[in-house]
């Protein structure tokens, strides 16, 4: 019988995917399954809607609840983070308003930009204690990490621990369905090659039955004249020739050509929505009542999602094997052209042997090219939350594409400051010495 620890359990939507997933995998239907918060009142919500699921379901797992990491994280075969460190307000709030002040608009803002940087600054001290717990409590444990910024949570603890780690994310699972129906064409016999780095991955092959369809997307792309919700995806692949992962508005992000203090009018032409999580925030009563009502409900149940997490726990614990698209140190090169330190994501084999990453090769050089004008943020936003070194957030935003195509280094480095101070209860000290 596995253990399955879920970290960040208060979000309960996502807590009912990846658990009721679990239900309904025949080797997890009777785990051990132990949620964590650290708000014992969402904690307790969560706890209730997946016994709801359990008695609804007729599985037979065992389910119980605490605030005490530690307690939850004895004995764990499987570890799943979804934390999010700093509250909605003042915290999420700042990562937008602090840049927009200065002439820095953004989509999202969980994963890279000065959003990302300042929300890994804030995860990741946490996320390296998870770490020495579970080196301590459950050191043969998996740790499957859903939270954000992906490639700079998981590749700090990937740089700094030995516990086992891969970073998961939906983008490559449905990147291919998405251009498809887009343009109208059918998914069936599709076969496609992604990798790159998390919401920037590059699907580089796309077969039906075997066939190279890509040319004939390609066409078909270029004469789409309607206005669209994909469209920047659409010109990346005509521009750099291949499609990425991540939707277009959060992708824009990633990008120094799509939110310009010159051209304002690029926001209306690409469909480009500011400020996600921000106005997500304001709905938050209705997602509280909403799963309330979901937990009264005589009718809950649960279809299984698109999320890697059981198919991995399935996969593990049945020695069958399986392909996942993870997010993993490139020690070996996976990708050959790009950096050693980077957190790549590349198929990955899991079996009961635990992931093995699969030697990816080169990506087309223009690929690589973008992908490294993103790692190089990554890779500063790591060094400094595992050095303290302040200056090191400055140049994690200051190489930052879209940060750096519109501001100043004066301007970069006041608006750095008034984050970093704003952040005080959750980065490192050695930033204020």
């Amino acid at each position: 019988m596995a253990k399955i620890v879920l970290l960040g359990a208060g979000s309960s939507i996502f807590c009912k995917n990846v658990l009721g997933d679990c239900l309904l995998t025949p080797s997890l239907a009777d785990a051990e399954i132990a949620l964590c918060d650290i708000d014992g009142e969402k904690l307790a919500q969560s706890e209730r809607l997946i016994r709801r699921l359990n008695e609804k379901l007729g599985t037979k797992a065992t389910v119980t609840a605490s605030t005490d990491r530690r307690a939850v994280l004895k004995n764990a075969d499987y570890v799943i983070n979804t934390i999010s460190v700093g509250a909605y307000d003042p915290y999420i709030i700042a990562d937008f308003e602090i840049p927009q002040k200065y002439g820095l608009e953004q989509t999202v803002a969980d994963t890279l930009g000065v959003g990302g940087l300042f929300r890994g600054l804030r995860t990741i001290p946490v996320m390296l204690e998870i770490a020495r717990d579970m080196e301590e409590l459950c050191p043969d444990a998996w740790l499957l990490n859903y939270t954000n910024p992906m490639a700079i949570v998981t590749g700090a603890v990937q740089q700094s621990s030995g516990i086992k780690c891969v970073g998961l994310c939906h983008s490559v699972q449905v990147c291919a369905k998405e251009l498809l129906e887009g343009l109208g064409m059918s998914t069936e016999g599709v076969t496609w090659r992604i990798g790159g780095i998390n919401h920037q991955a590059w699907l580089l092959e796309l077969k039906r039955n075997g066939a190279d369809i890509y040319p004939e997307v390609r066409e078909a792309a270029l004469a789409r004249t309607d206005s669209h919700n994909d469209m920047v995806r659409y010109q990346i692949m005509k521009v750099f020739g291949y499609y990425v992962t991540e939707s277009s508005s959060h992708g824009s992000e990633y990008l120094p050509y799509y939110h310009k203090f010159r051209y304002p009018e690029l926001k209306e032409i690409y469909h480009l929505p500011t400020n996600g999580y921000k106005n997500w925030g304001r709905g938050k009563a209705e997602y509280w009542q909403e799963i309330e009502n979901m937990i009264e409900d005589d009718s809950l149940t649960h279809v299984r999602s698109r999320e890697y997490a059981s198919y991995i726990l399935d996969s593990m614990e049945t020695n069958t094997p399986y392909e996942i698209a993870g997010n993993v140190l490139n020690t070996n090169g996976l990708i050959s052209n790009l950096p050693r330190k980077a957190c790549v994501e590349v198929p990955c084999l899991v079996n009961a042997n635990g992931i093995q990453p699969i030697s990816f090769g080169s990506l087309p050089e223009q690929c690589a090219a973008v992908n490294r004008t993103n790692i190089n943020m990554q890779l500063l936003s790591i060094e400094a939350a595992l050095t303290g070194k302040r200056e090191h957030i400055y140049h994690a935003a200051l190489l930052d594409p879209h940060t750096s195509a519109e501001l100043s280094i004066d301007d970069t480095i006041a608006m750095c400051d008034e984050l970093i101070e704003l952040n005080r209860p959750f980065i490192h000290p050695d930033f204020f010495r």
